[in-house]
């Protein structure tokens, strides 16, 4: 399954909110530094999904601000 995925980083929470169907928006205190920001937002998803981290991968977006994330 494939999900679309906005981020905002340096948010003052995480928090994962459902936008629609398969859209989230994900806030992160992590700065998109050494992808960090991608290691939290994958955390955030497999938390909130109630799966663990490793069904949860990033297909598109590594540097963008919308993403496509692959949940197996």
């Amino acid at each position: 399954m494939k999900i679309s995925v906005n981020v905002k980083t340096n948010a003052r929470l995480d928090s994962v909110e459902e936008t629609g169907l398969n859209e989230y928006l994900v806030k992160t205190k992590e700065l998109p530094i050494n992808g960090r920001a991608n290691l939290a937002i994958i955390e955030l998803i497999a938390e909130y999904l109630k799966l663990p981290k490793s069904s949860v991968q990033i297909s598109s977006g590594f540097g963008s601000k919308h993403k496509i994330l692959e949940i197996s």
